[in-house]
């Protein structure tokens, strides 16, 4: 017997997984007895009136979407409860609360949701995530890190490591499992869940990346074999050098070819209630390490927490122009976004002294040459990022 009509509404906001926390609720839902239909966007489902409507949210840039859904659903459906969570929820539930004081916030997570297994069949009410074929797991909660810019402690809480298996999470039906970890590596469990994956011969995605602060030869050696396409990691501050580097020659004996070892670089952050943060030559810095170490660097711009515009933040270390200089660069002489290790950018590194002739672009003459070098280069070797 069907307890509630459940509808769960992702808004339309641009992101490359399904929503995982709906796909859980969804779960806990149905084995309520409620009946639970899932919508991306402004959709309406004929003949199907929800008791309740569950509304998720990505980061507070993407605010705009969520209101959107939210005055649609309010108005397809007066008489329907509904409740908010996610990031934007839970990091600026005030600005919810001043626009919409008839809805309930949920902030943080849904303790009573995270042992379950997504409710991975509802994906195929939705164009976008009908052929999605990934499981999206957490081994863990949280991180055993304290970075001034992250979001993390706001959402999980503390670090919390309690699954030696993320089989009972896996969908049967899935050879591929995307980790959704913060710190995957901290789990005392980690090493033994990479091996179970060898075990079942599913292809992981740490789509949140790794910390190369905790890779030794043993999880070198087993991350080999799982033959990843490609890790991503980080290098946020030039206090960690030493360890990045470890790393990096760790993984590069156990196998790993290093353009596809990819690291993100976080620039333009500012703490102001310690008045610290980055600067441009910390930036050339970093990127001078990790040309050196025959890596891929991915720089990516820091946005405050409570930030409603993506790209408007600038810090007091740095100015638009050289912000400019950042983007313009990773346009003509990145692939994708990154900095690849290909020889004319190697050289061009190498041979500057500051930031601002690191990131300074050829006249068009000379930068269309370097365009074809570059061009030619990813003919004949296609990074994944």
């Amino acid at each position: 017997m069907i307890s509630m009509k459940i509808l769960l509404a992702e808004p339309e906001y641009y992101t490359k997984y399904p929503p995982l926390g709906l796909l859980k609720i969804g779960k806990m839902e149905e084995r309520n007895g409620s009946y639970v239909r899932l919508i991306r966007g402004n959709t309406i489902i004929n003949d199907f009136t929800p008791d309740k409507i569950y509304i998720t949210s990505l980061f507070t840039y993407a605010w705009k979407p969520v209101h959107e859904a939210i005055e649609f659903c309010m108005k397809a459906y007066p008489d329907s409860e509904i409740i908010v969570g996610g990031i934007y929820a839970t990091l600026m539930p005030e600005k919810l609360r001043k626009v919409f004081p008839l809805i309930e916030i949920h902030t943080g997570l849904y303790p009573q949701a995270e042992e379950l297994l997504p409710a991975y069949h509802l994906l195929k009410e939705v164009e976008r995530w009908r052929n999605w074929d990934k499981s999206i797991v957490f081994s863990s909660r949280g991180c055993v890190r304290k970075c001034p810019f992250c979001v993390v402690p706001k959402i999980e809480g503390g670090f919390k490591a309690d699954k030696s298996s993320i089989m009972p999470f896996t969908h049967p039906g899935h050879k591929r499992v995307v980790i959704w970890d913060n710190n995957f590596l901290a789990s005392p469990y980690s090493k033994g869940i990479l091996r179970e994956l060898i075990e079942y011969k599913i292809t992981p995605d740490f789509n949140q990346g790794l910390d190369a602060r905790l890779i030794d030869e043993e999880a070198a050696l087993i991350l080999a074999r799982l033959k990843p396409k490609s890790i991503h990691f980080a290098y946020d501050f030039k206090e960690e050098a030493s360890q990045v580097e470890k790393a990096i020659s760790l993984l590069s004996k156990a196998g790993f070819s290093k353009r596809n070892l990819i690291f993100y670089m976080l620039y333009n952050f500012y703490d102001h209630s310690n008045n610290m943060g980055d600067t441009p030559a910390d930036f050339f810095y970093r990127l001078n390490d990790l040309i050196k170490w025959g890596v891929t660097a991915y720089p990516m711009r820091y946005v405050p927490l409570d930030s409603l515009d993506k790209n408007k933040f600038i810090s007091p270390l740095w100015n638009a122009e050289k912000l400019e200089m950042i983007a313009r660069a990773r346009r003509v002489l990145g692939y994708g976004g990154s900095f690849v290790p290909y020889n004319g950018f190697v050289n061009k590194i190498k041979n500057s002294k500051c930031f601002e002739e690191a990131m300074e672009l050829r006249p068009i003459n000379e930068e269309s040459k370097l365009n074809k070098t570059i061009d030619a280069y990813n003919n004949l070797s296609v990074l994944m990022v």
